[in-house]
């Protein structure tokens, strides 16, 4: 049997005609930059997350970037973000000359340990001036512990931009009234990359908020910070979200919960099943429904790439997630860490391995991964 990472096709033969007619509706409609449909889909998403602006941009990270450039940060700026995540959590901060500052993950979740980072600010209150920015990152699906981090934050008057890329319809718990991911922090960022839950038919992003006066500058930002059009009150950048993606996206979106809920079967079923003491799974910090399972991460104590020939044999596809951390990326080494300054995320670097997750994954498909691991470590 042949089981890939992800399968794309499985997900565009149920929606295919629809998602045709809609392109087809952008074609004739020849407003082929921004226009209605992204307009539309900004409010859609806006009212997903449950907060007031949708600000469709052209990709997760220039989500990120943009949200940067809307707090003024720039040369002599920190911003403080994980140690473990993907490339462009840390390469914005870089990208406008400010000082990332990287911190440690919480080894159950894979996300930023906020005590790591109020020890940080603690031991650096000489610094906290220049401190522009906290970016938590909603790793694989999962929220990062916010109560502690907006908490922290609050206490030292930092913004927190939150990096909900593959965490879109994520919940985070709240006395009984769950928050979804990007709506705890001053903005929420997204991406809409192909193999995102929620993904397009190329790149796109989303940057959402609750404050009027930051989603006018962002909307700025985003078309060269001209408003009215020739007339720029700043330098901003063309960030700006095609309509046709945002006319797939929006199909794709009333799937998305329906789709949430196939991964988390699928998660859940692994769980049982697996049951291996070589393996462990991130932990669920919160309720099962709460992580929407970008990825799947299993953490192999022994030697992974025994394990990788393997799977490659089986002809079963996996992902590495993310090999390398921030502090020991060559482009990072002016910033003076060492190796061992963050051990947990040096070890979910060399440990840890994504297994196929998406909706379409048959029972029959799950037991040949299941069984596979089984006669590996076995």
């Amino acid at each position: 049997m042949h089981v890939p990472l992800l399968d794309l096709n499985a997900q565009l033969d149920e929606i295919r005609d629809e998602v045709k007619i809609a392109i087809d509706e952008v074609v004739e409609s020849t407003r082929y930059i921004m226009g209605p449909k992204v307009t539309e889909f900004e409010r859609e998403i806006a009212d997903y997350c449950n907060v007031e602006h949708g600000i469709g941009v052209s990709s997760g990270t220039d989500a990120l970037l943009v949200s940067l450039m809307a707090l003024d940060v720039g040369p002599g700026d920190i911003v403080i973000t994980t140690d473990y995540s993907f490339f462009a959590s840390a390469g914005v901060i870089a990208r406008l000359h400010a000082t990332p500052v990287f911190l440690d993950i919480d080894p159950k979740t894979y996300n930023l340990d906020p005590e790591q980072l109020e020890t940080w600010l603690k031991e650096n209150e000489d610094k906290i001036d220049k401190v522009k920015a906290i970016i938590p990152v909603h790793l694989f699906g999962q929220c990062a512990d916010m109560k502690p981090i907006i908490k922290t934050a609050r206490k030292y008057d930092i913004p927190v931009i939150e990096d909900a890329a593959q965490a879109i319809g994520a919940r985070y718990p709240n006395n009984g009234n769950p928050l979804k991911a990007g709506s705890m922090g001053k903005m929420g960022c997204f991406s809409f990359f192909p193999s995102k839950n929620l993904g397009g038919m190329g790149d796109g992003g989303m940057v959402v908020t609750r404050d009027d006066q930051l989603a006018e500058k962002l909307r700025k930002l985003r078309n060269h910070g001209a408003a009215p059009k020739y007339y720029h009150s700043m330098v901003g950048g063309n960030f700006r979200l095609d309509p046709i993606q945002a006319a797939v996206l929006s199909v794709k979106l009333q799937y998305l919960d329906e789709w949430h809920q196939k991964r988390q079967e699928n998660a859940e079923y692994y769980k049982k099943n697996l049951n291996l003491d070589a393996l462990t799974t991130p932990e669920n910090a919160y309720r099962p429904e709460y992580h929407i399972y970008n990825q799947f991460i299993i953490s192999v104590k022994g030697d992974r790439e025994e394990l990788k020939t393997f799977l490659r044999k089986k002809q079963i596809g996996f992902g590495v997630y993310y090999p390398v951390p921030f502090h020991k990326q060559e482009c990072f080494e002016y910033l003076g860490y060492q190796d061992g300054d963050f051990p947990k995320s040096e070890y979910a670097a060399e440990h840890t391995l994504a297994l196929p997750i998406y909706p379409e994954l048959s029972v029959e498909m799950q037991d040949y991964i299941i069984d596979a691991l089984h006669e590996f470590f076995e």
